[in-house]
């Protein structure tokens, strides 16, 4: 007899290990955290070339594939790649008791894994601008009480001071404010997405006050982040992904003039070849 529990075990297990993922947590969060409690009741539009196509089913074993799931295919709008957040969440190292920001929370999926990984001594505070989804998040991550929604951009606001920043939704630059809500040691992970190609998955660990630490670690699409996308920087992005090997980028510099190190220059920031410096 097919056991739900056993499928979202294997699912967890084949996602992570597509990801190249080894943190046993990450494995244990995907498993424990059932995936039909968030994306609304089946059947389910599933995103191929072209547009969607529907399961035709509404058993929930068919959640567990390593697929996008439409929350709202009229926007375009998806429960993401599952392998692709394993690698991202990897990436983040969200440890037990720490102080996470999740930007785009959607429907709180992603959102209730990070608050399995942070645990009850952490929190996690999910920032989603879609009215809908905020309030189907509120409703879905009632029961974690280390999650707090908001119902807003996490942009034009104060943030907490936080371990991690987890963004679900792509920038075509680098916000101040996130920079400056890291804690000492904290991560941001961060889809860098120009206009006109593919972006990628950046990490900025933030060493000191002024020293944060950079690196490329993965392609990326993701829909657009409201309010984080800029036509002269999204340009200056695709320039920098079309000319250089992204395994060039060791640091985030701000502040400073670029110089000959510099892999992508940004308004108020650039990406450089060299290690990170005070």
């Amino acid at each position: 007899m097919r056991s739900l529990k056993a499928l979202r075990r294997f699912y967890a297990r084949y996602i992570t290990a597509s990801a190249e993922v080894v943190d046993e947590r990450i494995v244990d969060a995907f498993a424990n955290v059932k995936r039909e409690h968030f994306v609304g009741a089946g059947p389910w539009h599933i995103p191929v070339i072209g547009g969607y196509i529907v399961t035709e089913t509404d058993d929930p074993a068919v959640l567990y594939q390593d697929i996008l799931v439409g929350l709202a295919p009229d926007r375009g709008l998806n429960n993401g790649e599952p392998s692709l957040h394993a690698k991202c969440l990897a990436a983040a190292a969200a440890q037990a008791g720490e102080v996470v920001v999740h930007v785009g929370a959607g429907t709180g999926y992603y959102t209730a894994i990070l608050a399995q990984l942070v645990g009850q001594g952490g929190h996690v505070h999910g920032f989603e601008i879609e009215p809908d989804f905020a309030a189907r998040a509120a409703e879905n991550l009632a029961r974690f009480a280390n999650v707090t929604v908001h119902a807003r951009s996490a942009l034009g606001v104060r943030l907490p001071m936080a371990h991690v920043i987890y963004v679900s939704a792509g920038a075509t630059h680098v916000p101040a404010a996130w920079l400056d809500a890291l804690a000492l040691g904290g991560r941001l992970v961060l889809p860098l997405t120009p206009n006109e190609r593919l972006g990628c998955m950046l990490l900025v660990t933030r060493l000191s006050e002024a020293a944060f630490a950079a690196r490329i670690f993965s392609t990326a699409a993701f829909i657009p982040c409201i309010g984080a996308r800029d036509e002269q920087q999204s340009s200056a992005v695709a320039a920098a992904l079309d000319a250089g090997s992204t395994d060039e980028v060791r640091s985030l510099r701000r502040g400073s003039e670029p110089d000959g190190s510099a892999w992508c220059i940004g308004a108020d920031w650039w990406l450089s070849t060299a290690a990170p410096t005070e």
